[in-house]
């Protein structure tokens, strides 16, 4: 079966400087991943690459098996993107937002606010907050009205860059469980980048651990835990737990 990502080789370089590969990832249909490792390693630029938003300077990045890149608006509909802070244009309020591009392929309004109750319901947002400014809201309302702007057209595949890690703790939390929530009642292709484990382990079921631009290994937390493929994954996840007395 044709998976629904896929990175073949695929590198990336900034100024000359390899940011990311030669790596080789596949993402099934239907499947969560998340893209786990410390700052630097990658994670976002291969996501970037995965959503075409960025085009790969060796190999190839692949949607539903046929390569994507940044001029591919059509198929690039088809990928939802949840950016840490919301990335809200400050200008709109909050509907203005999520129906933003909605309303630029013309939809009609009784359509646009049908969609827009049933994400405020998923996203368990106020009706009310969708009228307010980005700078009314908190930071959580802010990733949740992100949230719905990703799923906004209904898109096969939801990718989601670090979307809680400017979060406070208790906001963070609640977040993740209504995400979680989220994700299993969409059953869409999910990809997220994090460098919490925690995170990952509550929201995804297969990790690939980066480090210095490449893949360490790929498979469920159970598995780099019980059978490790390189020491540095044991020293990732050993970092990962919280000290004695405090778990």
């Amino acid at each position: 079966m044709t998976p629904a990502l896929e990175l073949r080789e695929a590198v990336k370089r900034f100024g000359g400087a390899a940011a990311l590969g030669p790596v080789s990832l596949q993402v099934a249909a239907g499947e969560r991943l998340a893209l786990i490792g410390p700052s630097g390693s990658g994670k976002s630029t291969a996501l970037r690459l995965l959503m075409g938003l960025v085009a790969p300077d060796g190999g190839s990045a692949l949607f539903r098996g046929a390569p994507i890149g940044p001029g591919d608006w059509e198929r690039r509909r088809q990928l939802g993107y949840v950016v840490q802070g919301g990335g809200l244009f400050p200008h709109l309020t909050a509907a203005g937002n999520v129906a933003l591009v909605a309303r630029q392929l013309r939809w009609s309004e009784g359509r646009v606010a049908d969609r827009l109750g049933e994400l405020a319901a998923l996203a368990r947002i106020s009706p009310e907050l969708l009228g307010r400014y980005p700078r009314e809201l908190s930071g959580g309302q802010a990733q949740r009205v992100s949230l719905m702007r990703a799923l906004m057209l209904e898109p096969e595949v939801l990718l989601l860059d670090e979307p809680m890690g400017a979060l406070d703790p208790i906001t963070r939390s609640e977040l993740q469980r209504d995400l979680r929530a989220a994700i299993l009642a969409l059953g869409k292709t999910v990809v997220l980048v994090t460098h919490d484990l925690d995170e990952a382990a509550q929201l995804v079921d297969r990790l690939a651990l980066l480090r210095a631009g490449r893949i360490v290994q790929v498979g469920s937390l159970a598995t780099l835990r019980s059978a490790p493929a390189d020491p540095y994954v044991t020293r990732f996840l050993e970092a990962q737990r919280p000290p004695p007395g405090e778990a």
